[in-house]
């Protein structure tokens, strides 16, 4: 890996919480522990992330509960593995079903774990930052740091080509102004969400986003921008 793969943890149990903040510390992950849900959505919204640790039972939400926002609401799409004490075939079956990609017991063996990890991680495709990612008529050549539509490179700023990426490497998912400026632009604040919109804006143009490419950048008032797949109806030629 050239870069640490970022997890995000949520276990309210600390013993628990100690046990796998070591193997993830000596396997090289980059962690963030969470000991509530509401804790962790919001580094959620205000970070980037490659992988998901859930926990069950937590204080404020279920860790199901917290799985489904995560899908559905901020359509993370990133790969997210279950440890956790209950083991009844359909809480299970309940996980994967709405939306876990492995599923542990507690408590984990530390080899098991590893390895699961691994294969979470292999098959997200986060061990190769450089392959080209197609997205309808666009590739993203990541190794020359460019965007093409239909074969032909399209002229971007540093900020929207890494926007760009963003964006189409995560189709369907919600990201806040805030999200946007510490992630890109590395501002702490929301005080410039202008250059957000700009930028925003400039890709859209830039790239032709609307019906006719099938994909478009959607305004999500009071939470920020995703970028959307638009049915077949939606579209024209």
């Amino acid at each position: 890996m050239s870069e640490p793969i970022k997890v995000l943890y949520l276990e309210d149990e600390i013993a628990q919480a100690e046990a796998m903040k070591q193997v993830l510390g000596e396997a090289g992950y980059n962690y963030t522990h969470c000991l509530t849900a509401g804790e962790f959505l919001q580094c959620l919204e205000e970070s980037d992330y490659d992988l998901l640790i859930l926990d069950w039972e937590v204080p404020d939400k279920t860790g199901v509960e917290v799985l489904e926002q995560i899908r559905s609401f901020y359509h993370w799409n990133g790969p997210i593995l279950f440890v956790t004490h209950r083991d009844a075939e359909q809480d299970i079956v309940s996980a994967l079903e709405k939306g876990a990609d492995d599923y542990m017991v507690k408590p984990f063996r530390r080899s098991e774990l590893e390895a699961r990890l691994t294969a979470l991680i292999r098959r997200a495709g986060l061990l190769d930052n450089q392959q080209d990612v197609e997205v309808g008529p666009y590739t993203i050549s990541q190794k020359h740091r460019e965007i093409l539509l239909n074969g032909q490179p399209v002229s971007l700023t540093t900020k929207e080509y890494e926007l760009g990426l963003l964006l189409m490497k995560n189709v369907g998912r919600l990201y806040s102004r805030k999200y946007l400026l510490k992630n890109i632009w590395g501002i702490d604040s929301d005080i410039s969400t202008r250059t957000v919109d700009a930028h925003v804006s400039s890709l859209r143009r830039k790239l032709s986003l609307r019906a006719s490419s099938g994909y478009q950048i959607k305004t999500v008032y009071q939470h920020g921008y995703r970028l959307e797949k638009l049915l077949e109806s939606e579209a024209v030629a």
